[in-house]
């Protein structure tokens, strides 16, 4: 119950982006605190008035068993290297209440009141949403149940239209953005993908054809749809408060599907799980200029990534700096990783080490030799007072309200600074120009939510947007 509480407290920094946070919290207030002492309640209700030999026998096996999977599944997670962060101990401990009211729901069926038996089994998916609930704070992939519920029965994301009412809005006054969902052909990568998405600002339904316009490429994390910068990202929401700003004048963002589906981590490479790296750049790219009339020119494309997209971001700058000038990396590691380095190899590069080096951003940069008009924002957590370094240049003040709301595990990321500086250090050797900015916040969506809002504006100006010099 200390993790819901913990929870709830920070409310206000990321909440100010708009719209994508309203409704029935799932990080924190009454709904998920109300599982927990219900779950409680009936856990007692199970428990309260068994015999001597039961408490004496019974519980202790189901107790057991429960550790026993705890434990299982926090090894699990470490030796496959699926988290950044430790997991919060209220995880482990709500997965082994699971996995005991499972055992305590069989172990006492036989004998036991109708009634008894009833709350046993209702005690099974409370204790799993607890487990559901805690592991959400953790990530915050789910802030709020409407996001959820859209996500869980493909709702339409924020701003959405359909390609074929685009014309429709031609030559309009639009007060927002729209997002068009595509279908991006695969033929050049034969990469299997998910339903890929555009949003296009308002000045490009302007005039009788579309302007030109720069576009940021957004990549999401490892476990991820297309859609989750715009549904828990917030993205839509900030860049339509950017474009507002701005006589309705932003970048095209195209928002990739680089894993093809959700549990599979391509690191954007080309390797055994996808041709990832190739879709992004010979499908997507290609199918964005020529279907939206976007600029094709390498100084107005940029790639935004969160986790491991931000290593995406990288990679995909530093291999191919003819087709994009900017990037930002939110959280991303030193290079493409899946496990240990012997899982990354195996995983990603099918035990082929020409491969490998070939999508490693350290070595792509040293081979290059230098970059001339490619930037790069680095965006990672660390503890006060800490704020800010800028290893080109002075110290950005510190980003305002990164709470880190969401994934509550007390814990923070201490290698992603170190990563960001060490890949800073050597794009500016390369001369690619870099920042590394530093904040109090932790591994969660809502940090990379905050970490695109505060890049936003600089993002404008490199790629050239129109407009993107005024205040």
């Amino acid at each position: 119950m200390v993790s819901l509480l913990l929870a709830a407290a920070p409310a206000a920094g990321v909440a100010a982006q708009g719209g994508y946070r309203s409704g029935v919290s799932l990080l924190g207030g009454w709904l998920p605190l109300t599982v927990e002492i219900v779950s409680v309640v009936v856990l007692i209700a199970v428990l309260v008035r068994r015999s001597r030999r039961w408490w004496l026998l019974w519980v202790p096996v189901a107790a057991a068993l429960g550790v026993a999977a705890a434990a299982t599944a926090d090894w699990f997670v470490g030796q496959q290297g699926l988290a950044s962060d430790p997991a919060p101990i209220q995880l482990w401990a709500w997965s082994a209440v699971f996995v005991a009211a499972i055992a305590i729901a069989v172990l006492g069926w036989r004998g036991t009141r109708w009634w008894r038996r009833g709350l046993s089994i209702v005690l099974i998916p409370l204790t799993f949403a607890c487990v559901a609930l805690t592991l959400n704070q953790w990530v915050g992939y789910y802030p709020t149940v409407q996001t959820a519920w859209g996500a869980a029965t493909a709702g339409p994301v924020p701003d959405q239209v359909a390609a074929a009412d685009l014309p429709v809005l031609r030559n309009t006054t639009m007060s927002t953005g729209k997002v068009v969902p595509v279908d991006v052909p695969d033929a050049a990568s034969g990469f299997k993908h998910r339903t890929e998405y555009v949003y296009l600002p308002p000045a490009w339904f302007a005039g009788d054809t579309p302007p030109a316009l720069p576009v940021i490429m957004m990549v999401g994390g490892e476990f991820n749809t297309a859609a989750d910068w715009l549904r828990t990202g917030g993205a839509v929401d900030t860049v339509d408060a950017y474009a507002q700003a701005h006589g309705g004048q932003a970048p095209i963002l195209v928002f990739v599907d680089a894993g093809g589906s959700f549990n599979n981590d391509t690191e954007c490479v080309d390797g055994p799980r996808g041709d990832s790296a190739s879709h992004l750049v010979d499908d997507v790219r290609p199918y964005v200029v020529s279907t939206f009339g976007a600029s094709a020119n390498p100084e107005n494309w940029g790639v935004v990534g969160w986790s491991m997209g931000g290593t995406c971001a990288v990679d995909l700058i530093v291999m191919h700096p003819d087709l994009f000038s900017t990037f930002e990396d939110i959280a991303g590691d030193v290079a493409p990783t899946a496990g240990t380095d012997e899982q990354t190899l195996d995983r990603l590069y099918g035990g082929d080490t020409a491969l490998r080096d070939r999508f490693d951003p350290t070595k792509a940069m040293t081979e290059h030799g230098l970059y001339q008009g490619i930037s790069g924002w680095f965006q990672d957590s660390d503890v006060p007072p800490r704020q800010g370094a800028n290893l080109s240049g002075p110290a950005p003040a510190p980003s305002p309200g990164m709470d880190g709301t969401g994934g509550h595990d007390d814990t923070h990321d201490a290698g992603e600074t170190g990563t960001a500086e060490q890949l800073c250090a050597t794009a500016s050797s390369a001369g690619i120009s870099c920042e590394v900015h530093t904040s109090n916040g932790r591994h969660t969506w809502q940090f990379a939510a905050q970490g695109f809002a505060d890049a936003l504006p600089w993002l404008a100006v490199q790629i050239q947007t129109p407009g993107s010099a005024t205040p």
